[in-house]
Formats: structure tokens, sequence, C-alpha cells
């Protein structure tokens, strides 16, 4: 191989046909699922790349009122957005008050959170939890864990990237006349815009694809997610692989959209303030 000429260093071409092999391994099960979708019950047990010979785009009217989806859609959407919203707005919050206040306090709630996001939830003690609470099996339930489970890395992003925004910003607008809060949401929180959407693709995408929590804190079907839809559909239609795989894209389709327009801010907001932790 040659750029303008010269030869490539070996390095760089192992390196480029290392992320051609890994791009394979992505593109090939996506194109298998998506052409998949489209084939007959007997032209898809082929599991190839190749075209129908007929496409069948009913596959999908099929999925979507044999399988719930606007249902299981509509639980995933709620949950999902509600968390989503929680998290940024606590975790903001705290991390304001953490990074301004250089106090003995404040580094004990940093490290505090920062614990958080290593420490496994333990399942059954968080079950009766909720049960002693009368919300096992709410949608409240389901919706506080997962805002739980995201504020600590959401405050280890915010504290970081709060502690680049000078604190003369603070005060010239306490000096004219600003209120705390005014301070936060009128002046400090527009300037978090990197990280305020880095934080809401990864909760975004972590919330919406998880099928371990809605398994054990929904038993009502009737409340299952996407992910979960999945899961019951395969049950009733596993011999039928192209309405699995049009199930599949479906519940895809909302994380791939968000993280096409959105993934130039992942970088920026996860790297912004890092020289500063």
């Amino acid at each position: 191989m040659r750029l303008r000429g010269r030869p490539l260093p070996l390095g760089k071409i192992a390196l480029f046909l290392i992320l051609l092999a890994s791009c394979v391994v992505i593109v090939v099960p996506l194109a298998m699922m998506v052409l998949g979708s489209f084939k007959n019950s007997l032209e898809v047990t082929r599991f190839d790349i190749s075209l129908p010979k007929k496409w069948l785009a009913g596959n999908y009217l099929t999925v979507i009122k044999e399988g719930k989806l606007v249902r299981a859609f509509l639980n995933s959407f709620c949950i999902t957005i509600v968390s989503l919203v929680i998290t940024i707005f606590v975790s903001s919050i705290a991390s304001f008050v953490i990074a301004r206040k250089n106090t003995r306090l404040s580094n004990f709630l940093y490290y505090f959170f920062f614990i958080g996001t290593l420490a496994p939830m333990q399942i059954i003690p968080t079950i009766n939890i909720f049960q002693i609470l009368h919300l096992y099996g709410s949608y409240t339930s389901i919706i506080l864990i997962y805002a739980t489970l995201n504020i600590s890395f959401s405050c280890f992003l915010y504290v970081g990237f709060i502690k680049t925004i000078p604190r003369a910003l603070d005060e010239a607008a306490i000096m004219e006349g600003a209120s705390i809060f005014k301070l936060f949401f009128k002046i400090l929180f527009p300037l978090l815009k990197p990280v305020n959407i880095t934080i809401g693709i990864l909760v975004f995408m972590g919330i919406w694809n998880d099928i371990n929590l809605p398994l054990y804190f929904l038993p009502d079907s009737s409340k299952w997610t996407m992910p979960l839809s999945v899961y019951r559909f395969f049950g009733r239609y596993y011999s039928d692989w192209n309405l699995v795989f049009a199930d599949l894209a479906l519940t895809a389709v909302p994380v791939v959209i968000l993280y096409l327009f959105a993934q130039k801010y992942i970088v920026s907001g996860l790297t912004a303030g890092a020289m500063k932790q």
C-alpha cells in the first residue's frame, strides 16, 4: 500500500487490516439481520447476506402487531427519558456543589460518587426494599434504579467539566445580583452542553438496551420494554428468524439514529475536563 507515492509503514498496514476486520465483524451480522428481516421464513435460514428474492415489508407489520411493540416502545421511551432527566438534573446540581466547594466534605462526596461506579448492585435486597415501600413492579421502581445507577458516572464527568469553567464567571454573576439558582440554570448549565449530550447518549443507550433490570423489577409483561419484547417474541416465534430479525431491527433503530446524529459529542464530552481530574 502506498500514500502519495510512499509505501506505508507495516504498523499502519497492520492497523488498517485490524480495523477492516473489526468493521467486517460488526457490519456482516448487522447486514444479515436487516436483510433477513425482509425474507421469508425458509430463505432466512441460510443466514447469509444475500438480497431477498422478494422484499417482505409485511414482516414488520406482523412484528408490531404480534409483538405488541407500540406498548413496548412507549414503555421504553417513558422509562428512558424520565430516568435520563432525573440523572442529568440531580448529577449536574450535585457536581456543581462538589466542583465549586474545596472542602473535605466535597472531596469525600466526589470519591463517594466515584465508588458508586464500582460497587455492584444487589438485586435481592433492592427487591425487598421496593416490596416494603410497595413500589415493586411499578415504573417508579425501575426509573429510580436507573437514575441511581447512572448518577455516579455522570457526576464523575460533570465535576471534571465544571472545574474547567473559570470561577470568575460565578463571581461576576453574583456581583450582578444573580442568585445561586440563576447562576446555575441560566449561566452555567448552558455551558454544560457537550457533557450533557454525552451523558444523554450513554445513559439513553444503556437504559434502552438493558434487559436484566426490567426482567427482575417489572414482572407484569404489559410494562416490558423493547428488549424484553424481543425476549418474549423469540419465545413464540423462535423458528421464524425473519420475524425475530425484524423485531431486533425495530428495537435497534432509536439507538442507531441517536448515535449517528450525536456521535461527535461523545469524545468531546468524555475528554472535556480530563486535565482537571
